[in-house]
């Protein structure tokens, strides 16, 4: 039996000691910005990133990485003698899964797996990360895709934005858009749903946002309040993602956590202020 390694993408952001102790392999997406590419992750970091847009007269823009990117990662692991599961941002959101399967094309069909993850970013990092688990400890390449599948299935994502402009001219605001116009002291609370970005609730103030956002996670959850996993993801805001997790200690049963930056080709469309709250519910 093969061992089997993970690869996904940038947009998860997972914290480089973390994919080199779980064996991942990650493949960068592009951020362009004034005549310059930049590999998400590795050539600019987000704290770099979002000090650059305060002042920059600029946008960026983002592009998925190519298919012989991917080529050359399967090549190398299939030369491993891996088995691969390969798990990127939702095709929903990005091509970037497009430019995976292509990748895969003059390769044994029956040695690599491309799943549609449906997630991006935090979600999409404890997906990977707990499928490396299993795949460390011996889980089969068909095991691990149905544990990643499950995963996709249960984990919640609600994030607050202080603004929908990013999203709206990044395309990637879907069902949101008719939150548009919303008064400046509004604040949207957003959801990732089916692998697309929809509307959850409008709330007055950006304090009252995260207050909501608990509050539906706790009627989500139910009394018991047991998480599996969970993730607090923001812009370049440590301070705010640490309240929010002492916030959810007080609230939830956790058995494990990670506070995560959100990636610059992520932040590219989110915005500078955004902040989000995952969570995988226990199973009973």
């Amino acid at each position: 039996m093969n061992k089997v390694a993970i690869v996904t993408d940038s947009t998860a952001a997972i914290p480089s000691s973390i994919a080199e102790q779980q064996k991942l392999t990650i493949v960068p997406l592009s951020v362009n910005w004034d005549g310059q590419t930049y590999l998400d992750g590795i050539d600019i970091t987000p704290q770099q990133f979002y000090e650059r847009l305060k002042s920059s007269k600029s946008m960026p823009t983002t592009s998925q990485p190519s298919p012989s990117a991917f080529a050359e990662v399967y090549k190398q692991l299939l030369d491993q003698g891996y088995d691969i599961l390969t798990m990127v941002i939702s095709s929903k959101l990005s091509s970037t899964f497009d430019s995976a399967i292509q990748g895969a094309e003059d390769f044994p069909k029956d040695r690599i797996i491309i799943l549609n993850s449906l997630q991006t970013s935090l979600p999409l990092a404890i997906m990977a990360m707990m499928t490396s688990d299993a795949a460390l400890k011996g889980a089969t390449l068909l095991e691990c895709k149905n544990l990643a599948t499950d995963i996709s299935e249960r984990i919640q994502t609600l994030f607050v934005v202080d603004t929908l402009e990013f999203l709206h001219r990044g395309g990637r605001i879907g069902a949101a858009s008719r939150f548009l116009g919303t008064a400046l002291n509004l604040k949207p609370i957003l959801k990732l749903q089916n692998g697309a970005i929809v509307p959850q609730e409008k709330v007055r103030t950006f304090s009252k946002a995260i207050k909501r956002v608990f509050e539906i996670a706790e009627a989500d959850l139910g009394k018991q309040g047991r998480v599996e996993y969970l993730g607090v993801l923001s812009t370049n805001s440590p301070k705010l993602s640490e309240e929010i997790v002492t916030t959810a200690r007080q609230h939830f049963k956790i058995k494990n956590e990670l506070v995560s930056e959100i990636s610059p080709v992520i932040g590219n469309h989110t915005g500078p202020g955004t902040v989000g709250l995952v969570y995988l519910p226990e199973k009973k």
